[in-house]
Parts: C-alpha cells; structure tokens; sequence
C-alpha cells in the first residue's frame, strides 16, 4: 500500500509546488524552485541509466532466445558499448578528429539522414491520397498546397508574382490560425493530463495500468 501511497503523494506535493511557484514573485520559492531542477537533473541520469539497463536485457533475451531479428540487437549492442567505450577511454571525446567524434559523424549521423529521407516517401504517400479532390475540403488543400509549394520556389515567381504574396497570405493567415487552434488544444490535453496526474486519477506511470 505504501509503495504506491508515496509516490502519489510526492506527484502530488511537487506538480502543486511546480504550479504554484509561477505566482509567487519571491527569492525563496526561486531558490526552491532551482533546487528542485537539480533534483529533475538527478533523475534524469537514473532514469537515463534505467532506460540504458533495460535496452541491454531487451537484446540480450532476444540474443539468448534466438529470436529472428537477433542479428540487430547483436549491431545495437556492439554500438552501444563501442561508443561508451570511446566516451569514457577518450576524455577529449567532444574534440574534433577523436575516435567518438568521428563515430557519430560517420555512422549516427548518416544513419539518421537516411531515416529522415525514408521519411519522406511516406510523406508524400500521404500527400498523395490527402490531396485527391474528392471533396470540397480535399480541393482546397489541393489548391493551397500547390500555391505553396509554387510560392517556395523561383519558378513560382516566374509564373507569376501574385503565387509568392498568396504563399505568405496562407502561411501567415489561415494556416498559423489552425496551428494555433491545435496548440490551444494541445495545452488543454496537457494541462488535464498534469492535473489527472497530480490529483492521482491517473496511475498509469507508476506500473499496472491502474
């Protein structure tokens, strides 16, 4: 009972702290307040290596259970210790030319520009079935879409020099009144969830699902 009564509690007394410290204008709530991000800097570096721990034992029980795709937790966990190896053997690892350094702009870095170009194709799949005019709405992102991405462009200009004035007109218009909707939304969801999980209705991070 009390492995699940003081974690809440202590949610509890420091999202109220959190809230609160916004509307008291005084060096002492400050200096709380800055006590209390060293503290966050702390758990982050458990939680950091919690989540470290927990990668490990994932591709090791796949390893050991010869699942299918073990031949990448093999990879991941070869690159996960070569590059902890370098880190702590190398204390000059930030420098450019070190061994880490060039790990990262020769493997990580290429890795993820080519996730982020698979991207891109689903990108524009999805672009390509959102965009059939089917319906009223469907036309106009059709239309403003195609605006858009002309005004983005020299050729755009060169057909005309009213599609670059649109481009800013739908930008700066319609479409930031949308993004804003959306964000108030978002920070409506964000303040309901914080609130569920200050006043303890939702206990879904503490394990269990209840």
């Amino acid at each position: 009972m009390m492995r699940r009564q003081i974690p809440l509690a202590l949610c509890f007394i420091f999202g109220v702290f959190m809230t609160i410290q916004y509307f008291i204008p005084h060096h002492t709530v400050a200096d709380m307040q800055e006590r209390v991000l060293m503290w966050l800097q702390t758990l982050l570096a458990f939680a950091f290596l919690l989540g470290t721990v927990s990668l490990i034992k994932l591709h090791y029980h796949k390893i050991r259970n010869r699942a299918d795709d073990r031949g990448y937790s093999f990879v991941a966990l070869i690159g996960l210790v070569g590059m902890m190896a370098l880190g702590f053997f190398h204390p000059q690892h930030n420098l450019p030319g070190s061994p880490f350094s060039k790990m990262f702009l020769n493997v990580q870095v290429p890795i993820e520009a080519t996730m982020f170009s698979l991207l891109a194709f689903y990108i524009a799949s999805a672009a390509f079935r959102a965009f059939r005019a089917r319906t009223l709405e469907a036309t106009l992102l059709l239309v403003a879409a195609c605006i858009v991405m002309l005004g983005r462009v020299p050729i755009g200009d060169m057909i005309h020099e009213g599609i670059p004035q649109a481009t800013r007109w739908i930008l700066e218009v319609p479409n930031l009144a949308s993004k804003r909707g959306v964000m108030i939304g978002v920070g409506l969801g964000m303040m309901a969830t914080s609130l569920k999980i200050i006043l303890g209705i939702e206990r879904a991070w503490m394990g269990g699902g209840d």
